[in-house]
Parts: structure tokens; sequence; C-alpha cells
């Protein structure tokens, strides 16, 4: 499932605006370089603040993108990007409707917020996915129940360029900080594990236009 998101370049990212936050933030960009595993610092908006060199590994071969990109703002590039399936395995149902739930309830709690306002613009203007968002995405989450888009814990697949690790699986951590929480931030860690995948017939494919294969168009 890969879409080309229209609109316009979303807004610049938010800077801490205390001194002491940017110090705060230079610190902690610090400290995840040191995580051997590829990690990110996002906001409410899935704007990325920061990663580390493991998650640029990570996404190296991604193509650009004017509005998608994994170092800019990670939902969309999950949603948009068309490479995203080449690092996401099993991308529709492992990442994209666990994405598309976790929207839909930033939506409910940030309903105003623009940078979610155009995100939604944007699912609404290709008709499948906004089928997969208004009707997939309920049949999906009756099907397996509200705890499979929770990130933290879950264990997904990755399409690792790097050929000792290649087709495997990430448990992902999901934490946060005191002080991350007052910026309503979040550290996501991906952690690669050892055991390896057999690649499935439709992972790893960059496609170009629109589909929807895992969940039906309505009830």
């Amino acid at each position: 499932m890969a879409y080309q998101a229209g609109g316009q370049r979303p807004a610049p990212r938010p800077v801490p605006e205390t001194p002491e936050a940017q110090a705060y933030l230079a610190d902690y960009a610090a400290f995840l370089e040191a995580v051997p595993f590829p990690s990110l610092v996002v906001d409410h908006r899935w704007d990325v603040l920061l990663t580390n060199s493991a998650f640029r590994t990570l996404f190296r071969d991604v193509g650009p993108h004017p509005t998608a990109l994994p170092t800019d703002n990670f939902l969309r590039f999950v949603l948009f990007h068309p490479d995203a399936a080449t690092v996401l395995g099993d991308h529709e149902s492992s990442w994209c409707l666990p994405m598309l739930a976790h929207f839909a309830k930033s939506v409910e709690r940030y309903g105003h917020d623009h940078g979610l306002q155009a995100v939604r613009r944007d699912i609404a203007q290709d008709p499948i996915m906004e089928a997969a968002y208004r009707h997939g995405l309920p049949h999906w989450l009756r099907a397996v129940g509200e705890q499979a888009a929770e990130h933290d814990g879950a264990v997904r697949p990755l399409l690792h360029p790097d050929p000792r690790w290649g087709a495997t699986d990430c448990r992902i951590v999901a934490e946060t900080t005191r002080t991350l929480q007052g910026m309503n931030c979040t550290r996501l860690t991906l952690v690669l594990r050892e055991a390896r995948r057999t690649p499935t017939r439709n992972r790893g494919i960059r496609r170009t236009a629109s589909h929807l294969r895992v969940v039906p168009a309505a009830d």
C-alpha cells in the first residue's frame, strides 16, 4: 500500500524555544547516538526531532520525497512514501494500519492541529486510502483487536539494507522522559532481532500507485 500525497510541504518542525530545552535535546542526541539500534524522537504529529546513525542507515536507500522522508515525519513516510515497503516489511498490515489507528486517536485528541489536519486532507485525496481509513480500519481493529494498533512492544518485520540483518524483525520500544513528555515527545527504538525471516512474495516492492489488499473497502 503506497500513496502519493498531494498538498504542500509541511510547515517547518517546531524548535524548542528555551535554551534549557535546546540544550537537553542536544545532550539527548548524543545519548541517542550511543544506542546501537535505529531510534528516533517524534512529537504527537510524528514530526521527527532526532534520529541516530542506526536509524539513518536503515533508511539510507529511500528516495527523495517532498513531504514524506523518514527523517522528517515518520507517519507521512509510512503512509505516503513509495519506498516505504522496501524497508517496512508486511507494509500494509504491520505498519500502515497500526499507524492509521494511532493517527485516528491523535485526531480525536488534537483535532485542531494544523499538521494532523494536513495529513487528514492528504488521506482524503486518495479514494483507496480514504476507504481504508473510514471503513477498512474499523474492520481491521474489530478483527485483530485494539492491542494490534499499539506500538510499544509490537514485533514488526523490517528489510534492512545491511545484509548482516536483511529480512528480520524488530521490537518497537516506546518510552519517554519527563522532559520529553513536557515537549509532547516520545522516543521509539526498533530493537533488531537475531531471528531471520523469509521474505514474503509481496514484500520489498516499490509501488507508485495506490494499493490496498489487506482490508475491505467497506464493512
